[in-house]
């Protein structure tokens, strides 16, 4: 199975991830230039597809990351991949994107195992999702995702971008405190999951905040 994953919940990343060959990861692109996700996408993923001989046809689902994260780098990547999926023809599939580091941490580590993921939210706030790991075993979403202080995170250790911000306030793992959720590992976590029958979720964001954007109220009348 070949898939396309996007993530642009911190990163704009994108991936050409497969399951039936030697080498998982057939093409891979990312930029940490959040003010130009909408810019770049499209064409790294043009690129990805012609640097590998491949085309839309020869995909078997796009997966994008949802979410948490901000509003407009988060909307960049999911419309590109609904867009993506609508014309080309293919399943289109959701995934947390705190997963993917998830999944990395899961890796990293040979026993069971509770810890946190959290990323930056801004705001003095991070994004974070609590998971358990049994050994052997691919990590499950136990509580989250959620927004708030790190001071109020749960006494675990905690994996991820918001963890090296607040090294200070929680309990930091070092290797991991710089961590952003990428393509890759997202892409790699959707296919054991598939290849396990599990179903994925839709590609509806998880914003957590309002959009910062207002409505202009209406106009003052001028004396």
């Amino acid at each position: 199975m070949l898939i396309l994953a996007i993530d642009t919940s911190a990163v704009a990343s994108a991936a050409l991830v497969s399951d039936d060959s030697l080498e998982s990861v057939v093409g891979y692109f990312a930029t940490e230039d959040t003010r130009s996700h909408a810019e770049v996408l499209a064409p790294g993923i043009a690129k990805l597809l012609s640097g590998a001989g491949l085309t839309g046809a020869d995909l078997d689902a796009v997966v994008t990351g949802v979410g948490p994260g901000p509003f407009t780098g988060l909307r960049s990547g999911i419309v590109t991949a609904r867009t993506l999926a609508n014309v080309w023809g293919k399943p289109l599939y959701g995934m947390m994107s705190l997963d993917a580091i998830a999944l990395e941490v899961a890796e990293s580590i040979d026993s069971a195992a509770e810890f946190l993921v959290a990323t930056d939210a801004r705001r003095r706030e991070v994004y974070w999702a609590r998971y358990t790991l049994a050994a052997g075993q691919l990590p499950k979403l136990a509580d989250g995702p959620h927004v708030g202080f790190a001071s109020e995170l749960p006494e675990l250790p905690v994996y991820g971008a918001g963890a090296g911000l607040y090294a200070d306030q929680v309990r930091a793992v070092a290797g991991f405190a710089e961590r952003q959720p990428e393509a890759v590992s997202l892409g790699q976590f959707a296919l054991a999951r598939l290849a396990a029958g599990e179903e994925l979720p839709d590609t509806t964001p998880l914003y957590l905040r309002e959009s910062d954007a207002q409505v202009p109220g209406p106009r003052k009348r001028a004396l």
